[in-house]
C-alpha cells in the first residue's frame, strides 16, 4: 500500500498563492513582450515617417531650384523679346523716311517675320494704325481703348518721330513665351506631386531659419493660413514635436523642417495602453464577479455545514441534558454535576451558533464586559496552569450592540490560536477600551509571533500553521466580526517570538 500524504490547508493556501505568483508572472511577460515589439514597430514607422519627410523636403528643394531656373530661363526669354520689339519700332520708323525699293522690302521682310509677338502701332491721338498678332476679338477697334487697351497696358510702348509727329509701338507678351509659361507653371505646380502626397503623409511644415515665417506645409487641417496668428500657433505646436530638419532653399535660404508623427503613428503608441486598459478593466470585472460568485458559494457552504453540524449536535445534546437530570437523581457529587452543567451549557452555546450561521444577527444593546469575561473564565478553568489569561475592563458597563454567542466564539478563536502559539505556556492580556463611539477589544500573547507577509492571509479560509489545523476559525472570526457585526478584526502588531495583538473594533 502506498502512504497517503495529508495535504494541510497551510500547503493548500501556499499553492493558491504560487499559482497566483506563475498566472501574475505569466500576464508580466506578455504584457512586457507585446509593449516590446510594439515599441519596434513605433520605432520603425517613425523612422520611415522621416525619411519620408526628408524625401518631401529635397522634393520642397528642388521645386525651388527649377523655380528659380525657370525665373531666369522666362528672364532671357522676356529680354530677347524686347530687343525684337526695339528692332521692329526701329522699322517702323525707317519705313517713314525709307526711298530705296530693296531697303523697303528688307524693312517689310523683317516686319512680316514677327509672328508671334502682338503689336498695335497708333499716332500720338491713340488711333490703331496696324495690328499684328492679334485675336479675332480685336480686329474691330479703331482706336487703343477698352479690353485692348487693358491687354498692352503691361509694358510701356516705345515711340519713333515721323515728320509730323510721333508714332507709338503697344507690345505684349509673345505667344510662344506665354504658352511655355503657362505650361512651365503647372509643371511647377504639380512638380513631384505624387512624390510629395505620398512621401509626407505626416503633418509637416518649412519655415525661415527665424522660425517665424511659414514658406511650405503639407498635410495639415484645419488652419486658415491667411489668419497669421494661426499660422504662428501652428509653427510653436509643432517646434518641438520631433528633431526637425535642416534645408537650404534657393530662394530663402537656410530653413528648418517641422513634423508631427502621423495619427497611425499616435494610435499604434497609446493603442497598447488603452488594449491593457480595458482588458485590466474586463478582467477586473471579471474577477470581481467571480469573486462574488465564489463569495456566495462559499457562503452557502458554510450556511450548509454550519446548520448540518447544529443538527447533528442537536439530538447528543438533548440525551446529555436527559442525563443530567438522571446523574442528579442519583445524588452525583454537586461540583461535579456543576461542571458537568457548564460544558453542556456550552455545546447548547455552539449549537446555537452554528444554527445562526447564515441568518440575520440578532444584535443586543449589552454589556460587552459581562460576553468577555464569560468567556474568559470558561477558558480559564479549561486550559493548562502554564497559561496566565488576564482581563483588564472599564469600571463601568460598556454597552454595544452585539450577539454574544457569536462574539464570544471570536474571543475563544483567539484565545485558542494564542495558546497554540505560546505552545501552552505563557500570558494572554486582555484589554476593553471605551473611546467614546467605539469599543476596542485587545487580545495580545508573548507567542512565536506572525511574519508581516502573512498577516493578512491569516485570515484566509485555509490557512494554519497547525499540522492538524483547517484555517477556519480565524476566517470565521473575521466573518462574524466584519460581517455580522459591522467592525472591524486585525492584527495590531506583530513580530516573530515577540508575540501577537488582535485587535476587535465595534460600533456603539
Amino acid at each position: 500500500m502506498g502512504l497517503l500524504r495529508k495535504i494541510t490547508g497551510l500547503e493548500i493556501y501556499s499553492r493558491k498563492q504560487q499559482w497566483k505568483l506563475y498566472l501574475l508572472g505569466f500576464a508580466a511577460i506578455i504584457v512586457l513582450a507585446s509593449l516590446y515589439y510594439t515599441d519596434i514597430m513605433v520605432r520603425k514607422i517613425a523612422s520611415d515617417e522621416r525619411q519620408r519627410v526628408e524625401l518631401w523636403a529635397d522634393a520642397i528643394r528642388k521645386r525651388e531650384t527649377l523655380l528659380r531656373d525657370s525665373e531666369r530661363l522666362f528672364a532671357g526669354i522676356q529680354r530677347e523679346e524686347e530687343k525684337r520689339v526695339e528692332l521692329l519700332t526701329e522699322v517702323y520708323g525707317r519705313l517713314e523716311h525709307e526711298e530705296d525699293r530693296d531697303a523697303l522690302t528688307f524693312l517689310i521682310n523683317i516686319l512680316q517675320s514677327n509672328t508671334t509677338i502682338p503689336l498695335v502701332l497708333t499716332d500720338e491721338e491713340g488711333e490703331i494704325i496696324n495690328l499684328v498678332n492679334l485675336d479675332g476679338r480685336f480686329s474691330g477697334y479703331r482706336e487703343l481703348t477698352g479690353e485692348l487697351a487693358d491687354y498692352f497696358s503691361k509694358y510701356a510702348p516705345l515711340s519713333f518721330p515721323i515728320i509730323d509727329g510721333h508714332r507709338f509701338v503697344y507690345y505684349q507678351d509673345s505667344k510662344i513665351f506665354t504658352e511655355l509659361r503657362e505650361v512651365m507653371d503647372d509643371l511647377l505646380d504639380t512638380f513631384i506631386s505624387d512624390i510629395v502626397i505620398n512621401a509626407a503623409n505626416v503633418p509637416v511644415i518649412v519655415v525661415d531659419s527665424r522660425g517665424s515665417e511659414l514658406i511650405a506645409h503639407g498635410n495639415i487641417q484645419n488652419v486658415d493660413f491667411d489668419d497669421d496668428e494661426e499660422v504662428q500657433d501652428l509653427i510653436r505646436s509643432m517646434a518641438g514635436k520631433n528633431r526637425y530638419l535642416s534645408v537650404t532653399l534657393p530662394t530663402y535660404g537656410h530653413c528648418y523642417v517641422y513634423y508631427t508623427s502621423s495619427f497611425l503613428l499616435t494610435q499604434l503608441r497609446y493603442y497598447p495602453v488603452a488594449q491593457f486598459l480595458a482588458i485590466g478593466i474586463f478582467l477586473f470585472v471579471a474577477y470581481m464577479l467571480f469573486s462574488v460568485a465564489r463569495n456566495a458559494e462559499q457562503n452557502q457552504v458554510w450556511v450548509g455545514m454550519s446548520k448540518e453540524t447544529a443538527h447533528q449536535l442537536g439530538t447528543p445534546l438533548s440525551s446529555l441534558m436527559a442525563w443530567m437530570e438522571i446523574l442528579k437523581m442519583k445524588g452525583l457529587d454537586e461540583d461535579t454535576i456543576q461542571e458537568i452543567s457548564k460544558d453542556v451549557k456550552r455545546l447548547e452555546n455552539i449549537t446555537e451558533r452554528f444554527s445562526k450561521i447564515g441568518s440575520p444577527p440578532q444584535l443586543l444593546s449589552l454589556n460587552i464586559n459581562a460576553t468577555v469575561n464569560e468567556v474568559v473564565e470558561y477558558m480559564k478553568k479549561r486550559s493548562s496552569r502554564k497559561v496566565s489569561i488576564k482581563l483588564a475592563t472599564p469600571k463601568k458597563d460598556v454597552v454595544a450592540p452585539h450577539n454574544p454567542n457569536l462574539f464570544g466564539w471570536v474571543i475563544e478563536n483567539i484565545i485558542k490560536n494564542a495558546i497554540d502559539a505560546m505552545q501552552g505556556s505563557g500570558n494572554i492580556y486582555i484589554t476593553v477600551e471605551d473611546r467614546g463611539d467605539q469599543v476596542v477589544v485587545d487580545l495580545s500573547d508573548d507567542g512565536k509571533g506572525i511574519a508581516p507577509s502573512r498577516q493578512k492571509a491569516i485570515f484566509n479560509p485555509g490557512y494554519t500553521s497547525k499540522k492538524s489545523g483547517w484555517g477556519l476559525g480565524l476566517s470565521l472570526s473575521k466573518r462574524i466580526v466584519e460581517n455580522y457585526h459591522g467592525g472591524k478584526l486585525f492584527v495590531k502588531q506583530s513580530a516573530i517570538n515577540s508575540g501577537t495583538t488582535f485587535r476587535i473594533i465595534l460600533q456603539k
